[in-house]
């Protein structure tokens, strides 16, 4: 992996080629950097690209680097830990049961029973698989209730929903009138939910976010702004980072 030197800070990057852009961008997540150029450009062009922002992917990093410091962790899941669920942190009971699945409940809190039988070395990731998919679960329920209730209102119909896990995006809206929604969305408050559910329902409207797209997303949400608000500022809350034992990962 290359490694851009600033100073005493060091970059690590990953550079694609890619036929269908015209111009270099950089992204910059809390897992990586990712610098894609044209096919066509040069190592003296990529090298001026990386010099000119130089400055502000040191900034970048930095920021992505107290965004993972910040960010909700647990290390292993047992009774006391704590997830975020729903725009605030949510206690796990952890017991064990008779049972041969591992079962995930809400009541003021999540409630999980893993099987006796179960080996220490495994119970943490076949918690973590089970809590994923209950999230999930719960994410599609809440964002289909809400498609119902302000798509069909609204004359706003989906072809179909899809919940992803995307790496950049909150949603997303195709040609094919098919909305995409993330969903890490399902640890932010309903409210802010209910907000990247409308913003893509108004897609299939207007495709740009133009004022047309803006005055009908007002129409709905008259709130909607400070509800993007909360978004753009707790995006770093949106997320799960599992610690030891093992590499970090995503819930």
């Amino acid at each position: 992996m290359p490694v851009l030197t600033v100073g005493e800070t060091q970059i690590s990057y990953t550079l694609r080629r890619s036929n269908k852009t015209q111009s270099a961008r950089i992204t910059v997540t809390p897992q990586t950097v990712e610098v894609v150029v044209p096919a066509t450009a040069s190592e003296e062009e990529i090298a001026g690209v990386l010099h000119r922002r130089r400055d502000w992917l040191v900034e970048q990093t930095r920021h992505m680097a107290d965004i993972v410091a910040t960010a909700p962790k647990v290390v292993h899941f047992v009774s006391g830990a704590k997830i975020p669920y729903r725009g605030r942190l949510v206690r796990l009971t952890v017991q064990p049961s008779d049972g041969t699945l591992v079962e995930v409940s809400f009541r003021n809190g999540f409630i999980i029973h893993y099987p006796c039988a179960l080996s220490e070395g495994s119970r943490d990731t076949l918690i973590e698989d089970a809590l994923r998919l209950w999230l999930r679960k719960r994410l599609r329920g809440d964002v289909n209730a809400f498609v119902r209730q302000h798509g069909e209102s609204n004359g706003l119909k989906p072809r179909r929903v899809e919940i992803k896990d995307q790496k950049h995006l909150w949603g997303s809206c195709g040609q094919d009138r098919v909305v995409n929604l993330n969903w890490h969305l399902i640890f932010a408050p309903k409210t802010v939910l209910e907000y990247a559910v409308v913003h893509e329902l108004c897609h299939l409207r207007h495709r740009n976010h133009d004022r047309d797209f803006w005055s009908l997303v007002a129409a709905i949400l008259p709130d909607w702004e400070v509800r993007k608000a909360w978004l753009d500022q707790n995006e770093h809350l949106l997320v799960l980072h599992r610690l030891e034992p093992g590499p970090t990962r995503l819930i």
